[in-house]
């Protein structure tokens, strides 16, 4: 039943190859514990001691709590289908509880930083150059996510409308407006990617004129942030965050936001607003008159 759960989250589901691939390493690794365990049992014959035996092995291990959790909510979708498909009655999840975690609030880089870092003189005649300098101000002026930053394609961008076309999770296309900076920033891109000898249709690439790749988006990020802050996460998630972060600080509406990062519902979105708050706070005790303690 792994082949038919694999097409279940690949095709019906639509989700990405590197989700599909999470959730069925999570339920082979189950299923490997299982053999170990008791090798009598099979897979779609769990009950919850066994499950939870995982779980405790999973600690003993020295494996995070949020880490644990990601792994039996693989294993509880797994299940899930198995019901779905009437493969099995009921899932052995009913009396599950998840383990408790401590929720981590990613800083966002301030708006200094990120203009520190667009002042960092590029060369105008470097493919690598421009292109760094490109995907921090697309990431900045869009909050799209590294994999749909990758996935982007010459023809997603409409410089007549100034627009980029993304597609998101389970295959969700949106339409995010560009400021005229970042047009007049792509117009330049543009011309010094047509010298790129390559094949590909990709927005960005790499050096050798190949599809870029998470890991060098990565290292793009954190290596020049890392010349203008000393905050420990330095990621395009991080520049995700702090696009989202900077609109509420400035005024835009929460549905606005949502709907430019691609969230299905406001609850994603809204743990982005923890600095707006802190901020909303600040000028509220510097404001009101009848406020005497200016330090909470």
């Amino acid at each position: 039943m792994i082949d038919a759960f694999e097409n279940y989250l690949r095709l019906e589901k639509k989700y990405s190859p590197h989700t599909v691939t999470a959730y069925l390493t999570d339920v082979e690794e189950f299923a490997a514990f299982l053999k170990e365990e008791d090798p009598t049992v099979e897979l779609s014959k769990v009950n919850y001691p066994l499950i939870r035996s995982w779980i405790i092995h999973l600690v003993e291990s020295k494996i995070t709590n949020r880490s644990i959790n990601r792994k039996i909510a693989s294993l509880k979708a797994y299940y899930a289908f198995l019901v779905r498909s009437l493969a099995i009655k009921s899932t052995p999840f009913l009396q599950h509880i998840p383990l408790k975690t401590q929720k981590k609030l990613s800083i966002p880089f301030s708006e200094k930083e990120i203009e520190d870092v667009l002042s960092i003189p590029t060369e105008e005649d470097s493919y690598t150059s421009l292109r760094n300098r490109m995907i921090i101000e697309l990431f900045y002026a869009t909050g799209i996510r590294r994999s749909e930053l990758i996935e982007l394609k010459i023809n997603d961008i409409d410089l007549s409308q100034k627009t980029i076309k993304v597609l998101g999770k389970r295959n969700k296309e949106r339409i995010i407006p560009l400021i005229h900076t970042v047009v007049e920033s792509l117009e330049k891109y543009l011309l010094i990617r047509k010298d790129v000898e390559t094949s590909e249709e990709f927005l960005f690439l790499t050096n050798n004129g190949k599809k870029m790749y998470p890991k060098l988006v990565y290292n793009i990020i954190n290596s020049y942030f890392s010349s203008v802050t000393t905050k420990q996460k330095k990621s395009p998630h991080v520049l995700r965050h702090s696009f989202a972060t900077h609109l509420l600080d400035n005024g835009a509406d929460l549905n606005a936001v949502k709907e430019l990062l691609g969230h299905a519902g406001l609850a994603a979105t809204q743990v982005y607003t923890h600095s707006s708050i802190a901020e909303l706070k600040n000028q509220y005790k510097n404001a009101h008159p009848r406020e005497t303690n200016k330090e909470y």
